[in-house]
């Protein structure tokens, strides 16, 4: 028997039949496993499905995760983290390649989750979103809370029965997930929604934020170690406290908020004092004052009776300033009677000096002194008259006609001249000028393509004018128009095999026209 007798025994599949058949054999022959390994590649498309790999040190894995599966896992899959994945092995036709269908995802121990977290917060600690400095103080008494927490669990309801019990006032619930695949990214966006608030809005934006949930495993908890949810707190410009688990749990957003409460219960006794006791505080403050005010008064008062029983008497106090007064009043009495006799007799010597012939005297004397003024500002003006005609006569013999008329006729000489001189620039500027055209004129004559017309040559135009450049731009039938030297030629392309038309004899060249050359080649 030959090998082709053989070969044509063994039966025959196709690439879809040996490849499902690989896929049956696979899943019947492993079912269920459970596998250790480290993830490495992970990839999340649009689909929602998660594909990654599980590798130890000497083999690689590729796995997938169903979009409905991975809503549901506890933890998130992340690049080194180790793990125990459950599932089915299988194979995928298209690729050729087995792979894990993953039902099951948990950490191999809380050793690789605490080792994850270690890592995670030497990172956002070396950025400085722990830094004491970033730290804000809490306001002391909001008037809107901010809560970030399920709206469903009994946390939320401890939270508002505590705060109805202090202190009650206005509280904003952002309602979120706090456990599973979406929960961190959630309790992010409910921070920075209430940070997105507007003051002053239509609602309220919250003095004080409070991210709280109950107790749990570290699994349960771990939505609140993811990174944006502690880059959100660390951001929040509002003061937020960290109530999340019970006092013995820790999360990276502890670290990050101004405040961790060691429970949600204790985050809302921190948030809001009790109503009571600022009312007992307000009225042992106010007793308190009263009581030192009255205390101030009646020391006040005790002080100014001693100060007024060691002041004298307003009655004598007073009798001396009395007795000086009287006395002044007595002598001011003979004082007016002393001084108008004083003055009525500078009176009467006054007027006896003042008799109509002094009055006479003065005023003749008077009279003289103004005459001797007046004669003197006359001689003063007839002087100055006097030396504005001098210099009124010396001016007019200046300005004789004889003298007009000299200036006159040297102005003309000057504006001769001048002309005379502008008529002669003006002619050397034309010369000029001519000469400089003359030189562009032969200029542009030497470029022109005239002159290459003149030895011979011809310019072949299209239709619309344009000089033809190149052969293969003309078809065969185109109407074309030569420029010679001497005038136009209307003219019609044909094709190369086509047997030239006879033409009428050329008209004879005008005279001084230089022969084309004999190796010029024809257009047509």
């Amino acid at each position: 028997m030959t090998l082709a007798d053989t070969q044509s025994n063994v039966a025959e599949f196709s690439v879809s039949e040996l490849s499902f058949s690989i896929k049956r054999t696979m899943e019947d022959s492993f079912g269920y496993v459970r596998v250790r390994g480290e993830l490495g590649r992970i990839s999340r498309p649009g689909s929602g499905h998660i594909y990654l790999d599980l590798k130890d040190d000497r083999a690689v894995l590729s796995g997938v995760i169903w979009r409905g599966v991975a809503s549901k896992l506890k933890i998130q899959p992340e690049q080194g983290l180790e793990v125990i994945a459950t599932g089915k092995i299988t194979t995928f036709p298209g690729q050729s390649k087995y792979q894990m269908v993953i039902d099951a995802l948990e950490p191999a121990g809380a050793g690789a989750l605490m080792a994850l977290l270690e890592e995670r917060k030497k990172k956002l600690a070396a950025e400085g979103l722990f830094a004491d400095e970033r730290k804000r103080s809490l306001p002391s008494l909001p008037k809107v809370v901010g809560v970030v927490t399920s709206p469903t669990g009994a946390v939320i309801r401890d939270i508002l029965h505590r705060i109805s019990d202090r202190f009650p006032l206005h509280v904003l619930v952002w309602p979120v997930r706090v456990q599973g695949e979406t929960s961190g990214a959630e309790v992010a966006n409910g921070i920075r929604g209430f940070n997105a608030l507007e003051p002053g809005g239509p609602i309220p934006r919250p003095d004080l934020l409070i991210v709280a949930r109950g107790g749990g495993s570290i699994e349960d908890l771990w939505g609140f170690n993811e990174e944006a949810v502690v880059r959100a707190a660390a951001d929040s410009d509002i003061p937020l406290i960290s109530a999340v688990g019970h006092e013995t749990d820790w999360t990276l957003i502890d670290l990050a908020a101004d405040l961790r409460a060691p429970t949600p219960t204790g985050a809302a006794e921190i948030a809001v004092p009790v109503k009571a006791e600022l009312m007992a505080l307000v009225d042992d403050r106010a007793r308190r004052l009263s009581t030192g005010l009255q205390r101030f008064v009646s020391s006040r008062r005790t002080e100014l009776r001693a100060a007024s029983a060691a002041l004298p008497a307003p009655r004598d106090l007073l009798a001396l300033p009395r007795q000086r007064f009287d006395t002044a009043a007595n002598s001011l009495e003979r004082g007016l009677i002393v001084n108008t006799k004083h003055h009525r007799s500078a009176y009467q010597n006054t007027s006896a000096r003042l008799s109509p012939i002094v009055l006479t005297r003065l005023s003749t004397k008077a009279r003289q002194d103004l005459s001797v003024i007046a004669d003197r500002q006359q001689r003063a003006l007839q002087v100055g008259v006097a030396q504005k005609r001098q210099a009124f006569t010396a001016l007019e013999a200046r300005l004789t006609p004889a003298r007009f008329n000299q200036q006159t006729e040297l102005s003309k000489e000057r504006i001769t001249g001048l002309g005379e001189r502008l008529d002669r620039a003006y002619l050397a500027r034309i010369k000029d000028n001519a000469i400089h055209l003359d030189g562009l004129q032969k200029l542009l004559k030497s470029l022109s393509y005239k002159d290459v017309l003149a030895r011979g040559y011809a310019v072949v135009r299209d239709a619309d004018g344009l000089p033809v450049r190149s052969a293969a731009s003309v078809t065969s039938g185109e109407a074309l128009s030569v420029e010679l030297a001497d005038g136009t030629i209307d003219a019609v392309a044909m094709s190369g095999d086509a047997s030239p038309k006879k033409t009428k004899p050329a008209a004879k060249k005008k005279s001084g026209a230089k022969e084309a050359p004999a190796d010029q080649g024809s257009l047509f």
